[in-house]
């Protein structure tokens, strides 16, 4: 009877590991989806970022070589250039926020594996 018992709680034992194993690699597997999706949403934004600061410099060389022709189109041009540039720099500072505030990779997950480090070790 006794070896039953040891088999039961063995058993229980396993079962109970199991699922917690299983919970923390879920766990795992969201935290890589999100983290996953910040660099692909970060990746679009600095490309976007590249596109609109290399067109405003286009523009800007554009309006030096169009300056000494007429006065209506430097006005244009500087608006234009002056927009793109603008947009640029924004995105360029919301990139850099992002990387600043860019939190811990896996960070749930070692929160997680932290609690029950120390549920065990209270034990």
């Amino acid at each position: 009877m006794s070896q039953e018992n040891i088999l039961s709680a063995l058993k229980n034992l396993i079962s109970t590991g199991t699922s917690i194993a299983q919970t923390r690699l879920e766990l795992f597997s969201t935290d890589v989806q999100i983290a996953r999706s910040r660099l692909v949403n970060l990746f679009v934004m600095i490309m976007f970022t590249l596109f609109f600061l290399f067109f405003g410099l286009v523009m800007l060389a554009l309006l030096i070589v169009i300056y000494s022709w007429e006065s209506n189109r430097i006005l244009a041009l500087s608006l234009l250039t002056s927009g793109f540039l603008t947009i640029g720099l924004i995105l360029a500072l919301v990139v850099i926020r992002s990387f600043k505030t860019m939190p811990k990779l896996f960070e749930s997950t070692i929160a997680e594996l932290s609690k029950d480090r120390k549920e065990l070790t209270k034990r």
